[in-house]
């Protein structure tokens, strides 16, 4: 058996292993493989050059960028979207029920008629830690990093770094993921690429 498939309906270059599951009406870009035990949901819709790790889920809808990694267990309920660029780490989860029950309050299993899904948004080149949690409805921005087991419950602004549960900001980053060191009068620097960066009432913007 070859360790690799390819469906019809996607791009030659597409990469899809025996054991996952792509629904047939999900889009998949050139460049991406999906890994053992993934699922990708109908129309799903997956970039160029993305990396579904084992056992990730992609849900009905949702969006993904190109250049996107989702790593081994990485839950992706819909409506999400995904910029370009987006790490999600192992085991974290994009949620999407505000108010979550199994059950309505006459006791009747909930159908999908029952209630509104609400989705995370994550900005380009942004980072979700391992068994991290977005809770949605909630917006992380470009470029920002969320710590490994935070819980996020309110918009994390561009390039920010947060931590905890719930998480809170404690610094800065930039392209590189690195914290940025300041250097003064609201300006910081990145350590690593030399990029310098600006703060403006809490929000970070390229100098």
């Amino acid at each position: 058996m070859r360790p690799w498939s390819t469906a019809m309906t996607h791009a030659p270059t597409v990469r899809i292993a025996p054991s996952a599951d792509v629904d047939e009406r999900a889009s998949v870009g050139a460049g991406t493989s999906v890994w053992h035990l993934a699922q990708i949901r109908e129309d799903a819709e997956v970039g160029e050059n993305c990396n579904i790790g084992r056992g990730a889920y992609v849900g009905p809808g949702v969006r993904l960028g190109s250049n996107v990694k989702l790593q081994n267990y990485a839950l992706v309920y819909e409506p999400a979207q995904l910029g370009d660029g987006v790490f999600i780490g192992p085991a974290a989860v994009l949620t999407n029920d505000e108010y979550p029950r199994a059950v309505t309050p006459d006791g009747r299993l909930k159908s999908g008629a029952d209630w509104h899904a609400v989705g995370v948004l994550v900005g380009e080149g942004a980072a979700i830690g391992a068994r991290a949690v977005c809770v949605a409805p909630v917006r992380v921005g470009r470029w920002a990093l969320v710590a490994a087991g935070a819980v996020v419950t309110k918009d994390v602004p561009d390039y920010a770094l947060v931590v905890g549960v719930p998480a809170r900001r404690v610094g800065w980053v930039g392209r590189a993921g690195v914290p940025l060191e300041a250097t003064g009068e609201g300006r910081f620097r990145c350590p690593t690429t030399g990029a310098e960066y600006v703060d403006t009432d809490g929000q970070l913007a390229e100098a």
